[in-house]
């Protein structure tokens, strides 16, 4: 009876332990959901390699629903401005930098 006892316990506490190794880290989900929205997208060859990557550094599922952080949207908007100007070398530098502050403020 004792060893039958120990053996019900025993088996309880294996499968718990078992159950809790399946419980998957946010990494994990993460790379579940982007790999399924890749095969529902039917992505193969580079272009699935670069939506996985796009998709597991942004941590959202889709690269189109990326949210770009404050210093990357400054970062975009000088650019474009930058751009607009058609500014390059040194004059281009000094035009980043100048906006970068006066942005940061």
């Amino acid at each position: 009876m004792k060893t039958v006892f120990v053996m019900v316990i025993l088996a309880g506490w294996v499968g718990s332990a078992v159950a809790a190794d399946k419980a998957m880290t946010p990494q994990q989900q993460r790379m579940t959901t982007c790999n399924q929205t890749a095969t529902s997208q039917t992505l193969k060859g580079d272009a699935r390699k670069t939506y996985m990557s796009n998709c597991l550094k942004n941590g959202q599922s889709a690269p189109a629903d990326k949210s770009l952080t404050p210093q990357q949207q400054k970062m975009k908007d000088c650019n474009a401005e930058a751009g607009k100007q058609t500014l390059s070398g040194d004059a281009r530098k000094t035009f980043m930098s100048n906006c970068l502050k006066k942005q940061a403020k």
